[in-house]
């Protein structure tokens, strides 16, 4: 799968929002800032080309946290 320039820089600026818009109350909190920060770091590093994470890899669903259900 590829992602063009527009698409990750938009991703990037959607990852710098949510990050301005965040508090810290507790781990899970630290544990999430510090996901979207590497998060954030792969994508910079994706739009400028590096070729060290250019392959998109799959991961499992998540198992912990909100439900999508409860989301909204």
């Amino acid at each position: 799968m590829s992602l063009s320039k527009r698409a990750v820089e938009t991703l990037i600026d959607l990852v710098e929002i949510k990050l301005s818009c965040m508090e810290i109350y507790d781990r899970e909190d630290s544990r999430e800032i510090a996901g979207l920060e590497l998060c954030k770091t792969e994508l910079q590093a994706l739009s400028q080309g590096g070729k060290e994470t250019a392959a998109v890899v799959a991961f499992a669903g998540r198992t912990k946290g909100r439900s999508r259900a409860a989301v909204g």
